[in-house]
């Protein structure tokens, strides 16, 4: 006969595993299902091309068009420069680091309730975790405080 406890943990484990599965299910919906979309439409783009070549016609020069555009072209709106990616990214960095380390220090503060070591261990760790794109963040600024002030000189 089977143990409460182990039926119910059982039953904890499903729940989590098949939380955890929706939520790749949905990441990855999101991150590939709009490339997959673009390659299919591709794909019937190449197959009338094939189709006017075989039969002798010349393609539609909108089809050749459609064909040249590249995903990667540029796309409209303001030239964005070195520089300011650069404080894009140091200001993004520096948040998600602000947010990794306020996550570990609000962990640590709950845990230490229960235990003073593991909520020291497991907010330190956090806060370390945090401190990585933190620090990468203050060096973009950096590189965008170098090169502001060698663009100022030169103006």
């Amino acid at each position: 006969m089977t143990d409460i406890p182990d039926v119910a943990m059982l039953t904890g484990a499903v729940q989590l595993l098949i939380f955890w599965a929706f939520v790749l299910v949905l990441v990855l919906g999101l991150a590939l299902g709009p490339r997959f979309i673009r390659s299919r439409e591709r794909q019937k783009l190449y197959d009338v091309l094939r189709a006017a070549y075989e039969q002798g016609q010349s393609p539609p020069p909108e089809l050749l068009e459609a064909l040249g555009q590249s995903d990667a072209a540029p796309r409209e709106g303001p030239p964005q420069d070195a520089q300011s990616r650069d404080l894009r990214r140091a200001v993004v960095l520096m948040a998600v680091g602000l947010g990794v380390a306020g996550l570990g220090m609000g962990l640590g503060s709950g845990l230490a309730f229960a235990s003073h070591v593991a909520g020291a261990i497991v907010g330190g760790i956090l806060v370390g975790c945090g401190a990585i794109p933190g620090f990468i963040g203050v060096a973009y600024l950096m590189l965008w405080l170098v090169g502001r002030g060698g663009r100022q000189a030169d103006a």
